[in-house]
């Protein structure tokens, strides 16, 4: 059982002064909309305003110190939390009825926050544990780092992407697009002077442009169907249904007695919950071992690994991710440029083999001390 309240360390590692946080989420104890205010410690829950668009009532922007300076602040329990940063500005943080939060956006250009620099990591914090981890699922901007020391004295760390690995993120963008003519630097959006701003996630950067990597994945899935019309894919769900097979059937992968799923688009693919991947599509199924299979699927198709290995996830080898030329190439180089390679790159890159650590960059315990983020140049 974890406290009610955990403390926190808010470092700055960037070379500017002007450093804000912002901490939200939803109270653990009573599912209301919850935001620490600037002093850091106390709590603000949005009432709902009259119209859509309005300010927050209270200030939320914890400033940081200076340069190498650690700024504490402390957290009740809750879930869907973010942390973020705004290098050298403030967020502007609005309320809609309900109430509800609109949180800063990359992917609406009309957003008050769309040209700052700007980042977050997640966590939930309950009465079991904490758990965090950094975030590449929409884009690449602010470095963050995570450390997590228990009771007990042990400490957790996730370095990510170091300061300056948005220019190397950029850079491999380039270069792949040089090699596939795909698409892959339309996810670099520039600021006012043209340098990087940050790099867009595929499925952030279809959100924007619905014609970007149109047809991308087309050839590879045409290959896992024709495979597995005649071989056999076992997919375990690393929960009560344990493992369970599937073959190509009628022009769908079909997990006989569960539930069937159509051929993926990249829009599908790099979303991991549209097309075949979205709970819409599977009336007749059991939802819940549907999403459970969508989870390992979209994974493998991610780092397209299902031409390799027949048995997902426990047959997975790190070193095959992203081999194939048609594969989610900002996965691979968020990873290839990440301390460890880890981070969290696609909605789904926590699955991992069964017994075996993953990537995705994750810190998590049930007797947390003291969580410290970290944030640096990009």
């Amino acid at each position: 059982m974890t406290n009610s309240t955990l403390s926190i360390q808010l470092q700055n590692q960037t070379s500017s002064s002007t450093v804000y946080a912002y901490i939200t989420g939803i109270d653990a104890s009573n599912g209301s909309f919850v935001l620490i205010q600037a002093d850091g410690h106390s709590t603000y829950y949005p009432q709902s305003p009259s119209s859509v668009g309005s300010p927050l009532a209270v200030d939320c922007g914890i400033k940081l110190g200076a340069p190498g300076s650690s700024t504490p602040a402390t957290i009740p329990q809750m879930a869907g939390g973010r942390i973020w940063f705004c290098i050298n500005n403030t967020l502007t943080f609005l309320l809609n009825p309900g109430p509800g939060l609109v949180e800063p956006s990359v992917s609406n250009p009309s957003d008050p926050n769309y040209s700052k620099t700007w980042g977050f990591c997640e966590f939930t914090f309950n009465s079991f544990q904490l758990f965090a981890n950094i975030t590449y699922v929409d884009f690449v901007s602010v470095p963050i780092q995570l450390s997590l020391t228990n009771t007990s004295g042990a400490v957790q760390n996730v370095p990510g992407i170091p300061s300056g690995g948005l220019g190397t993120v950029c850079s491999g963008l380039q270069a792949q697009n040089a090699v596939d003519n795909a698409g892959w630097n339309q996810l670099i959006v520039n600021n006012s002077s043209g340098q990087p701003l940050r790099a867009l996630s595929p499925n952030t950067g279809i959100v924007m442009n619905n014609n970007l990597f149109s047809g991308y994945y087309a050839n590879y899935v045409s290959q896992v169907w024709a495979q597995y019309a005649s071989n056999q894919l076992s997919v375990n769900t690393q929960a009560q249904w344990g493992t369970t097979a599937a073959s190509i059937q009628n022009g769908l992968l079909t997990f006989p007695g569960v539930g069937t799923f159509a051929q993926p688009s990249a829009a599908d693919i790099f979303s991991c919950s549209t097309g075949p991947f979205s709970a819409a599509s599977w009336p007749q199924a059991n939802t819940a071992e549907m999403g459970n299979l969508t989870a390992r699927l979209a994974a493998a198709f991610n780092r397209s690994t299902l031409l390799l290995n027949a048995n997902q996830p426990d047959g997975e080898v790190i070193a095959s991710y992203y081999q194939n030329p048609v594969t989610n190439h900002y996965s691979r180089i968020v990873h290839a440029t990440a301390a460890g390679g880890l981070g969290y790159a696609f909605p789904y890159d926590d699955v991992a083999p069964s017994g075996q650590a993953g990537v995705a960059g994750t810190v998590s315990d049930g007797n947390p001390e003291v969580f410290t983020i970290t944030v640096l140049d990009p």
